[in-house]
């Protein structure tokens, strides 16, 4: 009897506790909103760090490699978002990729960050690896034969001339200015004249879309253009870099340098084939499929081609592959390229944040970068001629030969790409010499960035409206399908200008 009452006196008490507890969890406030939402990512960010160390180690603590890559990719995002919300009356904003540059740069020369912020030479040349054999399937994906077959003429001398002409301006300028050999002076001559397609085609997106320039095919000239000369830089650029480390007589290195063309343009014709026919059309997630076998061989293509010793055939192989596998899969390859997109979206803040990161200003000859800007000053007013003389027979006006050339300025994408390859192969040499020319090439690259990118942007941003002819729609309550040509000073420009 006692055990009895005990049992239900223990049961009353128990279930009066509970009571108590639901009563005053029913009370007590639960955060909601803000608060929560705070409160829930610091715990899946503890819990992942928690992870992470368990299994790294001193990694991941200040001072380890993986730590600083994680500080750098989200100062470089943060950065890009920053500099990506500066907004003045009447002016577009600022490129992104710019504050992830400068967020590398702080990481690096600021004291006491610097040492806890370490990032290994060998991993940082390997996503730098990684995010050019992505630029470059993009750049292969991107390529519109029928683009290139209406525009012709007009694209081609677009695409080749500058190019050409401002890498020989700046190879002669820079052997007499900063004393470069003439194969490393053309080594920086390819780096500096790529047109960037991160600021190029977002801003002839836009301008595509609000009626600018349309009518003369403007925007797609120089999207399909952009790309070309994207090819023909790297192409050239890969030429000279195996010239540059070959060893041996001056013939051999030019004969391995087009040993290295063919072979890259041969193997990326083979992976492409095999990437049209596989995976095929009545696989399961076949989008997936396709991104992750374009990816892995475009990767594979550019570090497989550093174990052989033919370093600039795998630029070319990942080009032509990423092009060849495009024209097989016709219009399935817009989603494709929607996910390579989401690729480069993670690669962007590390590619630019290792970039600003390789750069100690306190390293810096002041020289140099006097030097090096005049350099890339006298190249850019080539350019800017050449550009304008090579489209004067294109049927545009002056107005649009303006643009087109203003458009033709900014530099940002290829140059982070490419910009440190050859440091980090004479690193690999371990060529004082070398060494020096490849800061100095590198130098160059992240003073073309800092330089023209922002001039770019708001060159074209400012420009467009003002230079371009508009179409306009009429409107549909009027029954008429009749277009008007309106030149820029439209009241509508600032509106756009904010936009771009």
């Amino acid at each position: 009897m006692d055990d009895t009452v005990g049992m239900k006196t223990g049961a009353t008490d128990s279930s009066s506790c509970c009571s108590s507890c639901i009563s005053l969890k029913d009370r007590c406030p639960r955060p909601t909103g803000l608060v929560n939402l705070l409160v829930t990512k610091a715990c899946l960010f503890a819990l992942l760090f928690g992870v992470v160390w368990s299994i790294t180690g001193r990694e991941c603590l200040p001072g380890g490699n993986l730590f600083g890559l994680v500080i750098l990719f989200i100062c470089s995002v943060l950065g890009g978002k920053l500099v990506g919300m500066i907004q003045l009356p009447t002016l577009p904003p600022f490129p992104p990729l710019l504050g992830m540059l400068l967020a590398g740069l702080v990481l690096r020369n600021v004291p006491y960050i610097t040492d806890a912020v370490y990032i290994d030479t060998h991993w940082s040349a390997a996503l730098r690896n990684i995010a050019l054999s992505i630029i470059l399937t993009r750049a292969g994906l991107g390529l519109d034969p029928s683009a290139l077959s209406r525009l012709k003429a007009v694209c081609v001398r677009l695409a080749i001339g500058p190019c050409v002409v401002e890498a020989c301006v700046v190879a002669i300028v820079s052997h007499f200015l900063l004393g470069l050999p003439w194969v490393w002076g053309f080594i920086l001559g390819f780096v500096l004249a790529a047109v960037s397609p991160a600021v190029v085609v977002p801003s002839m997106l836009l301008l595509q879309r609000e009626g600018y320039g349309v009518e003369k095919g403007i925007p797609t000239l120089l999207m399909a253009a952009g790309s070309f000369d994207d090819i023909l830089a790297i192409t050239g650029f890969s030429t000279c870099l195996g010239i540059a480390f070959s060893t041996g007589s001056t013939w051999m290195n030019i004969l391995k340098g087009l040993l290295e063309v063919v072979g890259g343009i041969i193997a990326g014709l083979i992976l492409g084939l095999f990437l049209c026919c596989f995976p095929s059309n009545d696989m399961e997630d076949l989008v997936l499929r396709r991104t992750l076998m374009l990816l892995g061989l475009s990767i594979f293509s550019v570090f497989f081609s550093h174990v052989i010793g033919f370093a600039g055939a795998g630029g070319l192989c990942t080009l032509v592959l990423a092009f060849l596998a495009a024209l097989g899969w016709k219009k399935d390859k817009a989603p494709v390229a929607a996910m390579v997109g989401l690729s480069w979206d993670v690669f962007q803040p590390l590619l630019f944040g290792l970039i600003g990161a390789e750069i100690t200003i306190t390293k810096l000859n002041p020289s140099t970068v006097g030097l090096g800007l005049g350099c890339i000053s006298i190249g850019l007013v080539i350019r800017v001629l050449v550009t304008f003389l090579l489209v004067h027979f294109g049927g545009f006006n002056l107005k649009e030969k303006v643009f087109i050339a203003v458009a033709w300025l900014p530099k940002a994408t290829v140059q982070a790409a490419i910009g440190s390859k050859a440091l980090d192969m004479a690193r690999e040499e371990g060529d004082e010499a070398l060494i020096k020319f490849g800061l100095d090439v590198l130098t160059l690259a992240v003073l073309a960035i800092l330089t023209t990118a922002p001039i770019g942007a708001l060159g074209i941003g400012l420009a467009g409206p003002r230079l371009l002819a508009l179409q306009v729609k009429a409107g549909e309550t009027e029954g008429e399908d009749a277009t008007l040509s309106v030149t820029g000073h439209e009241k509508d420009n600032g509106t756009l200008e904010s936009k771009l």
